[in-house]
Formats: structure tokens, C-alpha cells, sequence
């Protein structure tokens, strides 16, 4: 980029800016740059306006709503934090700035940097697909629990298991849930609940902490026990604005561990509702059961009659039954006699007469032969009367007779003697033949052609 500009040469204060944001866009790559976030301003836009501060200097930095979104944490004033950005100037007011691209508390870069490489290796895989995601117990008899022996959790778990469905038995698999080792003997504790096949749902809890507190629920070995476990399991690692590799490969992620112990037990009281509608229910539907077998077998009582009484009733019914069939049959027989006469009478009435049709045939067909011939006789008389006629007027017949037709040279016939000029070639068309002929008027009596 050329900057050379003479004594006078002026440039506008946008032109200034613009160059300068150039100069620094191009000159500067994205880096990563740590401080202290202050003056935050959070917008109705969703976007971020803050400084990023040290013990001698300070930048302000902008971050717009679609990257802020995808922070795993909420920026507050005071926070140390390590962003990664563009250096650039804002043009309008000559600010120079940071557009921010992502964040990550300090010194938890290579934590945030191992959970998301893990994260997409294990979604690579399929780790995470709710299709295999299986669904959790309604009423188990027995449940597990994955966690330390002395955390809080376990008794936050079990107190809400024991209000809920005491009735519920409830095995502790121990396991250390922080410091170096404690992602083996998860791990390993997840395994023993799946060989021994004692319970029939698995809660893998602790309570809320810093993301090294949590970390051995990021472990790989932690993630591949629970995708091998063939027991349905649920996370309940943190606070609800915790996630955890656990939560994705678990079959269900409770926000705490409190909210995993209600989402594997059923609830008493609930279950108790519930008996209690259903008998109320039931009670209902029997006490109108025998309601209704009441009713019916009174109505049945008052039609239940003696058996002679029956049967007579029944013979009369059958005679007076006899009795109609006979008067119907009588009234059918009759209209169906009444109707075969007067089918009979109509059949006779329209016989047809064959020898007289056949004499009517005969005179017809005589007449329509002596009307034929009348006709074609008429015809030939006719086409013989303009036979002759055209005979009459043929042109050619006239010509036969001795007589000549003058046309000029362009065929068209000569009616009177003034359409010809003298020595005007013509053409006489006899009966055999055309010949020609050169016309002499007397003199004077037209002009003569052109030569």
C-alpha cells in the first residue's frame, strides 16, 4: 500500500481510519492475548463491549452475539481470561479494538483444549448418538450409585431415593471423584456394576466444583465404561451450567445429582395418587356394573313367566300366524290369475297378422320398383334436354359450322372492331387449327401500329 502523499495533499479523517484499520488488520494476525475483563457491557443486541486490562494498559475488545453464544461460561467483570481476536480499529470513532473470536478462563487453555478434542474424537465415533441412548427403568428394583463415599452427593442422592421409594434398594459402587486416580476406580467401579448386573439403573454423581475438580469425569477411560456398560446410566456430575464428557455418552444427563436420584425412581406419594384414582376409578365402574346387572335382571324377572303360559301364548300366535299365510296366498293366487288373463288378452290382441303384412309388403315393395323407374325415367330426359343444350352453346360447334373466333395475342377475345388498331396482328381460331391475320381497317378509320 503507497502512503506517499505530497504537502498538498489532504485526506478525510474516514480515509485516515480506513487506512489505519488496513494497516492493522493485514500487519497483526489473530493471537491469543491475556487480562482482566472490565468495563463490561452486555447489549440488547446480545453483543459484548469490554476492556481487557494488565497492571499498564488496556484494549477495548467487542464480541459479538454468534461467538459469545458458544462460551461454556458467563464473562463478569474481574475475570482473568485469555481471548483470541483480530486487532482492528473501528472506523467510526477511531477506537482501536479487538474483535474477539473465542475466550477461555486463564490458565485453563489446555483443560478447554483437551475437553473439546475429546469431545469431537468420542462424537467421531458415535458416543454420543441418541440412537443409542436407551431409556431408563420405570419402577428398577435395585439402584447403583457410582461416587465417593463421602461426598455430598451420595447423600443428597440417597436422601431423595429414600423420600421418593424407600422401598428401593440402593448399592454404592466407591470411587474416589477427584485427584489422580480417581478416573480409574470410576471407570473400574462402572465396570464392576456392569458384570455383576445387581441393580437395574446406574447413577454416576458428584456435587459442583472448579473444571480441575471435575476433570476426572472428562477422562477417556471414564467415557469408554460408560458406553460399555449394559446397564442404563445417568450423569449426574456439578451444577446444572456443568457439562462434562459423562453427560454426553450417559444415557440421560440429570443437572445435579439430586435431579438424577428423581429421574430413576418412581415417587410414592405419586404412585399412591395414582392407586388411589385407579381404585376410585374401579369402584366407580363396579358400582355401576352391578347397577346395570341390578336393572337387567329385574327386567328379566318381570318377563320370566310360566312355561304353559308361554306355550299357549305361542300356539295362539302360531294359528293366527297360519291364518294370515293362508288369506296371503289366496290374494297372491288371485292377482297373479287376474294378471295372466289380462296378459293373456293383450298377447292376442297384438298377434300380428302374417299374410296380411306379407300382401302389405308385396304392394310396397311394387310401388317403391314403378316409383324407381318413373324417376330414372324423368333423369334420362332431363340429362338429355342439357345434353343438347350444351351441345347448342359448344363454341366448338359454332367453329364447325364455318365460323372464327379473333383473339388478340394475349388470348383475350375481339368483340368490336374498334378494340383493333390497323396492322395489329390477331389470332382466328377455326374449328382445325389457329392461325394468324393482320388487320386492315379502311383508311382512316384507325391508327396504325408503331413501327
Amino acid at each position: 500500500m503507497n502512503f506517499n502523499t505530497s504537502a498538498n495533499d489532504v485526506i478525510s479523517v474516514s480515509s485516515l481510519n480506513r487506512m489505519a484499520r488496513d494497516l492493522l488488520e493485514s500487519g497483526l494476525p489473530p493471537m491469543w492475548i491475556g487480562g482482566e475483563i472490565s468495563n463490561l457491557t452486555l447489549a440488547a443486541s446480545g453483543h459484548a463491549y469490554f476492556s481487557l486490562k494488565d497492571g499498564g494498559a488496556q484494549i477495548r475488545c467487542v464480541m459479538f452475539r454468534h461467538k459469545l453464544s458458544l462460551l461454556p461460561f458467563r464473562l463478569a467483570e474481574g475475570m482473568q481470561v485469555e481471548l483470541k481476536g483480530l486487532v482492528t480499529l473501528y472506523e467510526a470513532r477511531g477506537d482501536f479494538q479487538i474483535n474477539v473470536d473465542t475466550m477461555r478462563s486463564a490458565g485453563l487453555g489446555r483443560l478447554y483444549e483437551a475437553f473439546e478434542k475429546l469431545k469431537v474424537k468420542l462424537n467421531a465415533e458415535g458416543l454420543f448418538e441418541q440412537a443409542r441412548k436407551r431409556a431408563l427403568p420405570a419402577h428398577p428394583r435395585a439402584i447403583g450409585i457410582v461416587t465417593s463415599p463421602a461426598a455430598a452427593a451420595l447423600r443428597d442422592v440417597v436422601t431423595t431415593l429414600a423420600r421418593r421409594m424407600p422401598s428401593i434398594p440402593v448399592i454404592l459402587y466407591p470411587a474416589q471423584v477427584q485427584g489422580e486416580s480417581a478416573a480409574r476406580q470410576i471407570a473400574a467401579a462402572i465396570q464392576q456394576a456392569s458384570a455383576r448386573q445387581e441393580v437395574d439403573v446406574l447413577i454416576v454423581c458428584r456435587g459442583g466444583g472448579s473444571i480441575e475438580d471435575l476433570w476426572s469425569f472428562n477422562e477417556e477411560i471414564v467415557a469408554r465404561a460408560l458406553a460399555a456398560c449394559t446397564i442404563p446410566t445417568v450423569s449426574g456430575v456439578g451444577h446444572e451450567t456443568d457439562f462434562t464428557i459423562c453427560d454426553f455418552v450417559a444415557d440421560r444427563r440429570a443437572p445435579t445429582p439430586t435431579a438424577a436420584a428423581e429421574l430413576v425412581s418412581p415417587s410414592q406419594e405419586q404412585l399412591r395418587l395414582q392407586l388411589e384414582q385407579g381404585k376410585r376409578g374401579l369402584e366407580r365402574a363396579l358400582s355401576r356394573l352391578l347397577t346395570d346387572k341390578s336393572q337387567r335382571l329385574d327386567y328379566l324377572a318381570r318377563r320370566l313367566a310360566h312355561p304353559g303360559d308361554k306355550l299357549r301364548r305361542q300356539a295362539q300366535a302360531l294359528g293366527q300366524a297360519g291364518d294370515r299365510l293362508q288369506r296371503g296366498l289366496d290374494t297372491l293366487f288371485s292377482r297373479r290369475r287376474w294378471a295372466l288373463q289380462l296378459a293373456s288378452s293383450r298377447m292376442q290382441r297384438h298377434q300380428p297378422q302374417l299374410a296380411q303384412q306379407q300382401q302389405q309388403l308385396a304392394r310396397l315393395a311394387e310401388r317403391m320398383q314403378r316409383g324407381i323407374s318413373q324417376t330414372l325415367h324423368r333423369q334420362q330426359q332431363l340429362l338429355q334436354r342439357h345434353h343438347a343444350t350444351l351441345e347448342a352453346m359448344n363454341p366448338e360447334a359454332v367453329l364447325s359450322r364455318g365460323y372464327a373466333i379473333v383473339q388478340k395475342r394475349d388470348g383475350q377475345a375481339v368483340k368490336s372492331p374498334q378494340e383493333l388498331l390497323n396492322q395489329e396482328r390477331v389470332l382466328l381460331r377455326l374449328a382445325e387449327g389457329i392461325t394468324e391475320a393482320i388487320i386492315d381497317h379502311p383508311q382512316g378509320a384507325q391508327p396504325e401500329l408503331p413501327f
